[in-house]
């Protein structure tokens, strides 16, 4: 008798894994839906619901006056934990007609208060399902996740990341906010953050800084006001509806309750009105870039200094939201480096107002496909004018001239640049650079490594044409000798 081998236990991520991928099979089948642009936020929601359930349910046992955020028959356990309840056109017209309505007129009392955050992350999200039978099944997948186990939340959110990548796939053009994890560690490493420090993302996008800042102070937390202390720390901004959604979402599967994550325009409002009591320890960011902001929002900083570019505008607003001795890890295009005009005179102000001290070269194709500008990483903090600049190269691995979306950067490629940050000497990768030298060039940080040799990307077209007319005139030199010689030899 042949006996059947047991089947191999899933582990819990692959679990999870097969229920978020049953539950997308059956999204796929709605005409509602197009894509994963349209599938992800819709499973984001639902997944939102469940996830706050659970944390609702841990508050009920551990807070004497608990007062549910969402109260019956409104709470995920009321109307989608039954999986033989509501189905149907009765499903959607509950979820469509009351539940989202309710969701997104909760009013809190401030202060972190849940239902305010609730009602934030439902202001501008609707169900796109137009099949109630299939929006029962895809709940019903969603209800078999756990989320009062601290091990089930922790699986779930590196489930959600990888969704996360997928999306960025797919939105193309749109995925600009996105960050590659690795560059996203490698700054948070290298600003280091301190519990008890405020740290800002005034573009979080996702929440990709904020996250990798949690994961960065976790194991430090030894208490639960610490804790508390920390989730209330991570603060973020977000333009964009669907990002923000993300954002939220990826907070809470990351344990925290209350993201502090607000729904708007950073630029918005008058940077002169930015106060000492609004100011941070810590900015982590990547702006937006390349885009154009609308006069009503140029007007909102100093008359010399107005752009429609916003790469330039955030880099003003984050050397005002810094507190004195803050310190700023943000990723710029290239041309912030050699731009002159409005731009000259921002680079200018960061140097005056700030310690620029590091500016990390990144190799080409790091944000590849969804973009082609080349990027650069600036360190400063808040300790007073710029003396000297630290230019370092990252550099591809020996055989490679760029990066891919199959073969993007590994975090491994920071090491030697880690290794040399704390000792400063210079080598083929590292250089530094006076204040006066920058100051006399008008500001132009797009400078060429001496310790190298020379690299044909580093030089202007016109000196590069230059030497090719001289070389050429060389070998029409050359042949005409050459020439001469063979007919005095005829």
């Amino acid at each position: 008798m042949v006996r059947s081998k047991p089947a191999a236990k899933m582990s819990p991520q692959a679990t999870l894994t097969a229920v978020i991928k049953s539950a997308r099979e059956a999204m796929r089948k709605d005409a509602g839906l197009n894509g994963d642009l349209d599938r992800i936020p819709q499973l984001a929601w639902l997944l939102f619901l469940k996830a706050f359930d659970g944390l609702e349910e841990s508050r009920e046992v551990t807070e004497d006056r608990f007062r549910p955020a969402i109260e019956s028959p409104f709470r995920w356990r009321d109307w989608a934990d039954d999986p033989n309840g509501p189905t149907g056109e009765a499903l959607l017209k509950f979820v469509n007609g009351k539940l989202l309505p309710y969701l997104r007129g909760l009013s809190g009392t401030g202060a972190h208060d849940p239902r305010d955050v609730v009602a934030a992350v439902f202001k501008e999200t609707t169900n796109r399902m137009v099949s109630g039978y299939l929006f029962r099944d895809v709940v019903n997948k969603v209800n078999e996740i756990n989320f009062t186990s601290s091990d089930d939340i922790h699986t779930m959110a590196h489930v959600y990341e990888s969704m996360l990548r997928e999306m960025r796939d797919a939105a193309g053009d749109s995925g600009e906010f996105y960050t590659p994890r690795p560059i996203i560690r490698f700054m948070v490493h290298q600003v280091d953050p301190k519990l008890g420090e405020i740290v800002l993302d005034p573009a979080c996008g996702t929440g990709g800084f904020l996250v990798e800042v949690l994961e960065h102070l976790a194991p430090r937390v030894k208490t639960a006001q610490q804790q508390r202390t920390l989730h209330s720390n991570l603060r973020g901004i977000e333009k964009k509806p669907l990002p923000f959604l993300l954002g939220m979402m990826n907070l809470v599967l990351h344990g925290v309750g209350h993201p502090s994550i607000a729904r708007g325009n950073a630029l918005a409002s008058p940077i002169t009105q930015i106060g000492k009591g609004q100011r941070v320890d810590i900015v982590l960011t990547n702006p937006p870039f390349g885009g154009a902001e609308e006069v009503s929002i140029q007007a909102n900083f100093p008359a010399g200094k107005q752009t429609a570019e916003t790469a330039w505008l955030f880099l003003q607003l984050v050397i005002r939201q810094l507190k004195d001795g803050g310190r700023c890890g943000i990723v710029v295009p290239h041309s912030v480096l050699f731009a002159d005009g409005v731009g000259a005179r921002i680079k200018e102000q960061l140097a005056t107002e700030c310690n620029l001290h590091t500016v990390i070269r990144l190799p080409e194709g790091v944000f590849e496909p969804y973009t082609a500008i080349p990027s650069n990483l600036l360190f400063f903090d808040k300790t007073g004018p710029t003396k000297d600049v630290w230019f370092y190269e990252i550099r591809p691995p020996q055989g490679r001239k760029k990066y891919s979306k199959t073969k993007p950067m590994r975090f491994e490629e920071f090491a030697d640049c880690q290794a040399w940050w704390p000792k400063r000497v210079e080598n083929e990768r590292a250089w530094r650079v006076p204040i006066a030298d920058i100051e006399a060039n008008g500001y132009n940080l797009d400078l060429r490594n001496p310790n190298q040799p020379e690299d044909l990307t580093h030089r202007a077209p016109i000196d590069l044409l230059a030497e090719l007319v001289q070389t050429e005139r060389e070998i029409i030199a050359l042949l005409e000798q050459l020439e001469e010689g063979i007919g005095d030899a005829q």
